[in-house]
C-alpha cells in the first residue's frame, strides 16, 4: 500500500488574527497547503460545505460560541483530524468534553514547535484514517456485489431451475466470456427477469 504523498490542506479557525498568524507560520507550505482561516465557527460551517479540510485547527473561545460545540459537531460529521487550542485553566474541563470524539485538545500557551508536531501527529492520524475510510469503501462495494450477484443467482434458480453451483458458475463463465464484471452480469440478469415479470 503507498502512502498518501502530497500537503495536506488546513483550516483555521480563530476569532484571533494573532493566533491564527502564528498557527499559519508554523506550518510549512510543502506539508500543509493550502492553509484557509475564518474568523468564526459559523464562516468555518460555511465552508466545510463546500471544501473538504484535512485538519481543522479551533483557537477558541470564538466570538460567535467557545468552538467545543462546533468542534464536537464536525468530528460526527468528518474524518477530519480536529485540533483545539484552549487556555490552560480551561483544559481539563475542555479536554473532557472533546476527547471521547477523537479531537485533539492543546492547552495554550504553546511553544512553536510542540504546536508544530501536534499538528503533524494529527495530519498522519488523518492519512490513517483516510486509508481506513477508502478500505472501509472498498468493503462496501465488495459487499453491494456479492449481495447483486447472489440476487441474480436466486432469480437463475427461481427462472431457469438451476442449482446455486450452475446459476454461479453461468454468471462466472457469462462474465469471463464477455470480458464483464460479475456486477455487470447479475445487473444484466435482474433487468432482464425484471422486464419479464412486469
Amino acid at each position: 500500500m503507498t502512502a498518501d504523498a502530497g500537503p495536506q490542506s488546513v483550516l483555521i479557525v480563530s476569532g484571533n488574527e494573532k493566533g491564527a498568524d502564528f498557527i499559519r507560520e508554523i506550518l510549512p507550505k510543502s506539508e500543509f497547503y493550502p492553509v484557509t482561516a475564518v474568523g468564526n465557527a459559523g464562516e468555518a460551517k460555511r465552508i466545510l460545505v463546500q471544501n473538504v479540510f484535512d485538519i481543522v485547527i479551533v483557537n477558541t473561545p470564538l466570538p460567535d460560541e467557545f468552538g467545543t460545540e462546533f468542534a464536537i459537531g464536525l468530528s460526527d460529521e468528518t474524518y477530519t483530524g480536529i485540533l483545539l487550542l484552549v487556555k490552560s485553566e480551561l483544559f481539563e474541563q475542555i479536554v473532557y468534553a472533546a476527547e471521547p470524539y477523537g479531537i485533539l485538545t492543546v492547552s495554550k500557551p504553546i511553544p512553536r514547535q510542540a504546536l508544530y508536531r501536534i499538528v503533524k501527529l494529527s495530519a498522519a492520524t488523518r492519512r490513517r484514517l483516510q486509508r481506513l475510510e477508502r478500505r472501509n469503501e472498498s468493503l462496501k462495494e465488495k459487499m453491494n456485489e456479492i449481495r447483486i450477484v447472489n440476487r441474480a443467482k436466486w432469480i437463475l434458480i427461481r427462472e431457469r431451475g438451476m442449482d446455486e453451483e450452475e446459476a454461479h458458475r453461468y454468471i462466472e463463465k457469462t462474465a469471463m466470456d464477455t470480458r464483464s464484471a460479475r456486477k455487470e452480469i447479475a445487473e444484466e440478469i435482474i433487468r432482464t427477469y425484471g422486464r419479464e415479470r412486469s
